[in-house]
């Protein structure tokens, strides 16, 4: 197989080299589209002192929420705190610390520290304590503040399907952070539900192009709904 062959066997092998202190960028919106199993192994290595990066952090049971039980997560930069009494419970109490920043601040963030832009302005957050500290620049009449741009040690992912050189698919709402999250690791990792080999994706289905891509592993999901809504009849 060629060079370009992305697909590990394990996901021990999909995580070699995390260790205690790494910043970890997390795709995934709610329960939607997120690395389940890259989490799992996470809190199968017990790595500590972890800052994650991510739109929230899971439910107490699922998602990064298994993360909290340890107390593995020593930092948190989310835009939302979500279903997840155990982030709000050690949030109030200090054992975690918070940097709560605006959803689409938040994407953007990833998209440019992918993108190799160390910095950009942003009106959102302005004249809020999200601007606290930080570059204020009028623009047009319009004050803006400078956000830094987010990189981390590893980036976990969530497609639907990759080919062996990790070109990326997402499926619907999976397109929610996974796509920014892959360009912003220096090694990224992407779970997948199927594996084709290359020449079976068009190219203008592939929403992350393999060049992003470090490592690729089939996996198998459980895709648990947040809040389960019917239609009352």
């Amino acid at each position: 197989m060629s060079g370009f062959d992305k697909v590990v066997n394990s996901y021990e092998e999909a995580l070699a080299g995390l260790e205690d202190g790494m910043t970890i960028i997390a795709g995934g919106f709610g329960l939607c589209g997120i690395p389940e199993n890259l989490i799992a192994q996470i809190k199968r290595l017990g790595s500590k002192n972890l800052t994650v990066v991510s739109n929230n952090c899971g439910v107490d049971d699922f998602g990064l929420g298994i993360l909290l039980v340890d107390k593995q997560i020593k930092k948190m930069i989310s835009s939302y705190v979500g279903e997840n009494a155990l982030f709000e419970q050690q949030l109030l109490a200090g054992e975690l610390e918070v940097e709560l920043t605006p959803q689409g601040t938040l994407a953007e963030k990833m998209r440019a520290g992918g993108a190799g832009i160390p910095a950009f302005y942003t009106a959102t957050g302005y004249g809020t304590p999200v601007a606290d500290g930080k570059e204020v620049r009028e623009f047009n009449g319009r004050n803006y503040i400078l956000e830094e741009s987010i990189t981390g040690d590893f980036a976990i992912v969530k497609g639907w399907k990759a080919d062996r050189y990790g070109n990326v698919v997402y499926r619907d709402t999976a397109q929610n952070f996974n796509p920014m999250a892959a360009t912003a690791g220096k090694i990224t990792v992407v779970e997948v539900e199927e594996i084709v080999e290359p020449g079976e994706l068009k190219p203008s289905e592939i929403h992350t192009p393999g060049i992003y891509v470090d490592r690729l592993i089939q996996g198998t999901f459980e895709k648990r709904i947040e809040q389960r809504t019917v239609r009352k009849g």
